[in-house]
């Protein structure tokens, strides 16, 4: 059986948690439904190669019957498809006097790795080759940043890179008479242009709740837990749908020894914790496992531990998403923001943006024509909504 449009899994959660085998037992699981499935990574320290016990290349490699699974290197992606902004970069380091082995090496930039997953998984949910495409993300904080890239370039698009390509016209030929420092030609803008070209849409595919999934991670641990809390907050701060939680490395009941009483007592209060404060999203759980689990076999035990009867790649629960209603005279604006300190809560508007900040992750959201003539008037913490509300501006 095979889906009209591909779903899309992205798994997250603090690193050490088990991320990597959730993904890999995920996608093996759903392969042998009969889907298409290929499991990628976003993580420069890639493990799913060594979850499979089998060699992976930066272009889908087959695993077994349906499954294919990559490891991207972005050192020879670059080569690929961004050399002009590569040999932009080390001419600049090179006018500093970088080394050239060294400024082969520091051309690639942190974050290339998360830009370019983000053009394989448009790139594939639009090929029709695949009906699951499963993500191993980076480590929460990562994850945070790989989810807002598709925001944070659209604004530089949108604002920046018109006015510095102007600019870098103009300056060329005065600063050329002046200094060596290599200037931005034309090809390294174009390049530039292209590359966007081939993200543009990625926010509106992996925010459709209706394709686009997002499952936690999470260990029976105080401080796991709480990043997974933030994690959900700045998930639904960027309108990402999370469809379920996996509390993963539980003690069994099988243990008996008093020594684990009070680890067991502890894992209880946790899971407790963990299923009250992700209600109504569910909690699928896995015990720790008694070795290593690597390889097919020990992928597709623990996934049918994991998954039972329940299809994996189906759609696990209905997700809150950003709503606009009327009360009134007032339109109301409504963010999902589940877990969120009052305390680390900013909002704010610029023009046509309404700018909503949760700790260090701001959100520009660009606001529909009902909304735009019209002033806020007043912004509150309504459970775990954030409702912002809108009225029309008075005549003076």
């Amino acid at each position: 059986m095979t889906t009209a449009t591909p779903r899309i899994l992205l798994f997250t959660g603090k690193g050490g948690v088990g991320k990597t085998t959730v993904a890999a037992s995920t996608a093996l699981r759903a392969a042998e439904s009969g889907l298409r499935t290929v499991v990628l990574s976003t993580d420069p320290a890639h493990s799913l190669s060594d979850s499979f016990a089998t060699p992976l290349a930066s272009v889908p490699t087959p695993i077994s019957p349906n499954l294919w699974g990559q490891q991207l290197d972005a050192t020879e992606r670059m080569e690929e498809i961004w050399s002009e902004i590569q040999s932009y970069v080390m001419e600049v380091l090179g006018w500093a006097g970088v080394d050239a082995i060294e400024a082969e090496e520091l051309s690639v930039v942190p974050g290339l790795d998360e830009i370019f997953s983000l053009s394989d998984i448009k790139t594939y949910a639009e090929s029709g080759r695949w009906d699951l495409i499963v993500v191993d993300c980076a480590p929460t904080a990562e994850t945070i940043r790989f989810l807002s890239l598709p925001d944070i370039l659209s604004w530089y698009m949108q604002r920046v890179f018109p006015a510095e390509r102007k600019i870098a016209r103009v300056v060329r030929p005065v600063l050329s008479r002046m200094t060596a420092l290599p200037i931005p030609g034309d090809d390294v803008f174009a390049a530039t242009r292209r590359f966007y070209d081939r993200l543009d849409g990625v926010r509106e595919l992996l925010t459709d709740a209706d394709r686009t999934s997002v499952r936690l991670v999470v260990n029976p641990e105080r401080m796991v837990i709480a990043e997974a809390r933030r994690t959900a907050t700045y998930l639904a701060l960027f309108g990402y749908s999370v469809d379920a939680v996996v509390a993963n490395r539980l003690l069994p009941d099988e243990i008996s020894d008093p020594w684990f009483k009070a680890w067991k007592e502890t894992h209880a209060e946790h899971l407790a914790a963990i299923e009250t404060g992700f209600a109504p999203v569910p909690v699928f759980k896995a015990n720790l496992a008694a070795d290593e689990l690597v390889g097919i076999d020990r992928l597709r035990a623990f996934g049918q531990l994991l998954y039972g009867d329940i299809d994996p790649a189906g759609r696990l629960h209905d997700g809150a998403s950003l709503r606009i209603t009327k009360d009134g005279d007032e339109h109301v604006l409504a963010l999902p923001l589940p877990f969120v300190d009052r305390d680390d809560l900013e909002v704010g508007r610029h023009d046509d943006e309404l700018l909503v900040r949760v700790g260090p992750h701001r959100r520009a959201i660009v606001l529909p024509d009902s909304l735009k003539r019209r002033q806020v008037v007043g912004a509150k913490l309504v459970g775990e909504w954030l409702e912002v509300r809108f009225a029309l501006k008075e005549e003076s």
